[in-house]
């Protein structure tokens, strides 16, 4: 019964797209559907929008961008399936939801991989890299355009310092639905718990986990400052955001058409890091001033030895061993 409900709500969704893409070829511009899973408040979602306008202005009317946010059609696993198909043009979607289509996008997960984001910016801007990664899918039905910032993940806990390893003892930490993720907190002596996103605050509220792990705006923008009154900065990851694309969609363009949809994500993703880096610093006073959240600062090199040797399964494993090492070379290049 299910599973007919699910394929139903599938081909109802198919034929609203359908009728949306005709209505705008009927006006003459070409319409690209984008999905997201973000509040229209979310700077992911600001940065979208500034990508539709580029588009826009750029084609002179011709390709228009039509945005559905909040999820509305689907998880980031199922738009992702849903822009393989080519029921959705463009997707915004984490990097750790990648995991499960390449193996690839687990290295976003493996702890410590970039020392701070500035090292994390050298690398994504290096074409080796992002060559691999953005092309890698194109088998599948969809590549890669671009990369929006996701801040630094930390630890946040409901009330109790984490400070060294021994405090990791016992603690459950809601984690991503990433392998590597699970291996990171077992690593670092935590109790590692997948759970969807929408879950963390109750789960945090009842005692259910003791602590998550997120950047700041978790804690404003979802309220978990409410139940979480400890903030340690442990940068463990930086799993960015990823912006991806129907191949078949994407190769039907015209070079010129190609060539917009490129510059308008490259520049989209400027955008976006003034607009991050405003939302994180208001949200983190909020946190701090009205919700009593406490920041702290920690050493992070015990954690970062207590992982190395997930560094060692990336580096030896087939499946991972060149991405991890073409990021080690992006880091040397000058």
């Amino acid at each position: 019964m299910k599973k007919s409900v699910i394929t139903l709500f599938t081909l109802l969704l198919l034929f609203i797209l359908a009728g949306c893409q005709a209505a705008a070829e009927k006006s003459g511009a070409m319409e690209l559907k984008l999905a997201h899973n973000q509040t229209l408040d979310h700077p992911v979602h600001i940065s979208l929008v500034e990508f539709g306008r580029l588009v826009e202005e750029k084609s002179n009317g011709d390709i228009k961008i039509r945005i559905y946010p909040n999820a509305q059609l689907g998880s980031e696993r199922e738009v992702t399936e849903l822009t393989q198909t080519g029921a959705v043009d463009l997707a915004k979607v984490s990097a750790s939801a990648l995991e499960a289509f390449e193996s690839d996008y687990s290295i976003f997960s493996l702890p410590y991989v970039f020392e701070d984001y500035d090292m994390f910016e050298k690398v994504m801007n290096n074409e080796n890299v992002t060559d691999k990664l953005y092309n890698q899918t194109e088998g599948m039905g969809f590549i890669g355009l671009t990369y929006y910032n996701a801040g630094e993940r930390h630890l946040y806990t409901k009330n109790r310092e984490v400070n060294d390893i021994p405090d990791m003892k016992g603690l459950k930490v809601r984690v991503q639905p990433s392998q590597t993720s699970v291996q990171m907190i077992e690593a670092l002596g935590g109790i590692p718990t997948a759970m969807a996103y929408g879950e963390v605050y109750t789960a945090i509220q009842s005692g259910v986990i003791d602590a998550a792990e997120n950047n700041e705006t978790a804690l404003v923008g979802n309220n978990h400052g409410e139940v979480a009154k400890y903030y340690m900065y442990t940068g463990h990851q930086i799993v960015p955001d990823m912006f991806i694309m129907n191949a078949n969609r994407f190769n039907q363009l015209s070079e010129e058409h190609q060539e917009i949809i490129k510059e308008a994500a490259k520049e989209s993703t400027v955008f976006h890091e003034d607009v991050w880096a405003k939302t994180v610093q208001e949200q983190t006073e909020t946190a701090k001033n009205e919700m009593g959240v406490n920041f702290i600062d920690v050493d992070k090199s015990p954690f970062i030895e207590a992982v190395q040797p997930l560094h060692e399964n990336y580096s030896n494993n087939e499946n991972t061993a060149e991405i991890y090492q073409l990021i080690q070379e992006a880091k040397k290049d000058e």
